[in-house]
């Protein structure tokens, strides 16, 4: 028998819902709303609240994928493991201090966000229940293993999301709810919300690895015909690089994010552009 799913007592579901809707404000610069649930992470995902530990449990069987089974199977006996070691009647208080906080400094609405891997995290709650059965704990926990060893897409596979050319990228985000975010973009949003919780550390080796991918993508670029023929475009591709450079010794703000997300958005386009020429 199936246990019912409760979304709001499942850490990561309601962490997942936090980080697009401040990712949903910093785009559209809802300055107010963006503050409201930056200051609910802060607050509620610290590096030592019970939140934060229960989330690494979810974030270690939800995030890890390219891995082999045994090694699958390792990580949910540890993760299970580590779940029964916190302190449930705390843990408890703490999600209903975190829903009440969300209803009365966000809104309720925000439980209904659509997460994609709501399924995988629906699945990961169960198996840590103690009220489901063995058979349905080793069928559950295969699902897990499944994902955790599903192979990423290749880029023949997702070329067709990726191929998605943007005219303003805010003017689409905003009439489509970030549906067009190419799979860059949301991981640097993702890590750059998440660093509120976690004093940016993710997000600084992230960018910091990004940029220099970015620039080495650019300067490659200057050897396209399209490019190197014409003087404006190969000056603008040069001040691009200059400003990433520029980046190394900046505080991360909402400005960099977006410069750095719109550098993303010209990569992707020109390198389109030439594997269809």
């Amino acid at each position: 028998m199936k246990i019912k799913h409760n979304k709001k007592r499942n850490t990561a579901f309601v962490y997942e819902i936090l980080i697009k809707e401040a990712t949903v404000a910093i785009l559209k610069k809802d300055t107010k709303r963006r503050n409201n649930v930056i200051n609910i992470i802060k607050k509620h995902f610290k590096s030592d609240s019970l939140l934060r530990k229960d989330l690494e449990c979810y974030r270690s069987l939800y995030e890890n994928q390219n891995l082999t089974q045994l090694t699958s199977e390792k990580i949910i006996k540890e993760v299970k493991l580590q779940k029964r070691l916190l302190d449930a009647a705390r843990l408890f208080k703490q999600q209903t201090a975190l829903i009440h906080d969300i209803n009365k400094e966000a809104s309720s609405s925000i439980f209904n966000n659509f997460i994609p891997n709501y399924k995988t995290l629906a699945t990961i709650d169960q198996i840590f229940s103690d009220r489901i059965s063995p058979k349905n704990q080793v069928i559950l926990e295969n699902e897990i293993v499944k994902n955790m060893t599903k192979q990423f897409p290749t880029k023949e596979v997702v070329e067709p999301i990726d191929n998605i050319i943007y005219n303003t990228f805010v003017e689409k985000f905003n009439n489509k709810y970030e549906s067009n975010l190419l799979e860059e973009q949301k991981t640097l949003l993702t890590y750059y919300i998440a660093s509120f919780a976690d004093n940016a550390l993710e997000l600084k080796v992230f960018l910091n690895e990004e940029i220099a991918r970015l620039k080495n993508k650019l300067e490659e670029a200057k050897a396209i015909n399209e490019i190197k023929s014409d003087t404006d475009m190969l000056e603008k591709t040069n001040k691009i690089i200059e400003c990433l450079n520029g980046f190394f010794n900046k505080t991360i703000d909402d400005s960099l994010l977006l410069t750095v997300m719109r550098t993303q958005e010209l990569v992707k386009e020109i390198y389109t552009d030439v594997s269809h020429d």
